[in-house]
């Protein structure tokens, strides 16, 4: 009695077995140190944590502070317990004088026997023999008192021959124990197998989840430099090409600049000698003696402004300069013309969506869609995937993708 209510006093509110490393909260309560790691785990998202015994609640996660002495005790019994169940284990019923472990138990008499008291033991059919056990009174009906040998298949109980002529079962279809034993250890062999098969899927994922995680730094590496690349390469194209725009503008200044200056020079030259001119000229129209003014020598030279106006425009030069905007824009909008096709390519040879990028939404996918781990291929499958229902998920064979093909 002692030791029963010991053992509950160490047992676990969440696993319902004795404590391992057990840990405490701040309100009291112990838990094993793993059992209330998975609880706050599960609260972490919520970010609310409660005591899953008292329910008090924590504002932060809480502290584990490990029981050194409740971890003792919990260990001292475990210790004793499995040396108490050594010693005694299933003893034969008849050996008094010193227990004898037992090698089979008659469900008819309610006793375990040794090797020596099975061959004194009755043969007879109602005398059923059974591997050692403890808990014999369950192996028999509890209102008739007889051994269950039979299977009522409708109410999914085992019954003894008095249930089933007789009592509550009597007209439901049975059948032996053993044989219901054996047809429902076949159904348990075909989930057990497509346990195992689900199990062998699921590590394969795993694998295939754990490559593709294992890749991911590499490829988002390998991105890294060729857009790095791509960036250094963009900025040395324009870098060039800014180098040229600006020589190209440099040169037509010097161009345009240089026949200017000349134009500028004679021009100031002969802005001098107007002055000159125009005294000579005004002595001329003062004098009052005709003979005079018509043997002037330098009559030659006081051409009409307007009759040679085109040498004292153009200074002598072949070409007039010209007016307004006089750098050659034709040649720097071709530069920057070939700047935009160099930004074209570069975007268009960034990323094109392929057949290959596309990846299938398996919130979309209907129940009987079997998607692969890459999330590129589609297969139907007769089994049903139980995935949780959505508003957008399809009822026939269809599933979308999670981007879109820009053609084809």
């Amino acid at each position: 009695m002692a030791s029963a209510i010991l053992r509950d006093e160490l047992l676990c509110s969440i696993c319902l077995s004795t404590f391992m490393d057990p840990v405490t909260l701040r309100c009291g309560h112990n838990f094993c140190r793993v059992c209330i790691g998975r609880v706050l785990d599960t609260q972490d998202e919520l970010l609310l944590y409660s005591c899953p015994q008292c329910r008090k609640r924590f504002r932060v996660r809480p502290a584990l502070m490990r029981n050194i002495n409740l971890h003792n005790v919990a260990e001292r019994f475990l210790i004793m317990q499995q040396e108490q169940e050594e010693i005694t284990g299933i003893c034969c019923t008849y050996c008094v004088d010193s227990p004898v472990p037992a090698v089979r138990s008659c469900l008819h008499c309610e006793a375990s026997l040794c090797d020596k008291h099975l061959r004194a033991h009755s043969k007879s059919a109602e005398h059923v023999l059974s591997d050692p056990s403890t808990s014999l009174e369950k192996r028999k009906c509890s209102i008739h008192k007889k051994i269950l040998e039979y299977y009522c298949i409708e109410d999914a109980a085992c019954i003894c021959v008095s249930c089933s002529l007789a009592g509550e079962h009597r007209g439901h279809r049975v059948e032996m124990v053993d044989e219901a034993s054996e047809k429902k250890k076949a159904k348990l062999r075909n989930v057990f197998q497509k346990l195992t098969t689900k199990g062998e899927k699921t590590e394969e994922r795993v694998r295939s989840l754990e490559e593709r995680r294992r890749k991911a730094p590499e490829k988002a590496a390998g991105e890294a430099e060729r857009v790095t690349a791509l960036c250094t390469d963009i900025r040395r194209r324009v870098d060039d090409l800014e180098k040229k725009i600006l020589g190209e503008i440099s040169r037509q200044e010097k161009e345009e600049s240089l026949p200017l200056s000349a134009l500028i020079h004679q021009l100031e030259i002969k802005k001098d000698e107007l002055p000159r001119k125009m005294r000579h000229i005004e002595e001329l129209c003062n004098m009052t003696d005709p003979l005079t003014v018509l043997q002037e020598p330098d009559t030659g030279d006081l051409c009409d402004p307007e009759e040679e106006g085109g040498d004292e425009y153009t200074g002598g030069c072949d070409k007039p300069p010209h007016d307004g905007d006089d750098l050659d824009v034709a040649v720097i909008s071709h530069t920057l013309h070939t700047l935009c096709e160099v930004i074209s390519g570069i975007r268009s040879g960034i990323y094109v969506v392929s057949p290959a990028d596309i990846l299938l939404d398996v919130t979309t996918a209907a129940d009987n869609l079997l998607i692969s781990d890459d999330l590129k291929t589609a297969t139907w499958t007769e089994w049903k995937q139980n995935r949780p229902k959505t508003a957008e998920r399809f009822k026939y064979n269809q599933v979308f993708s999670r981007s879109q093909f820009t053609s084809g």
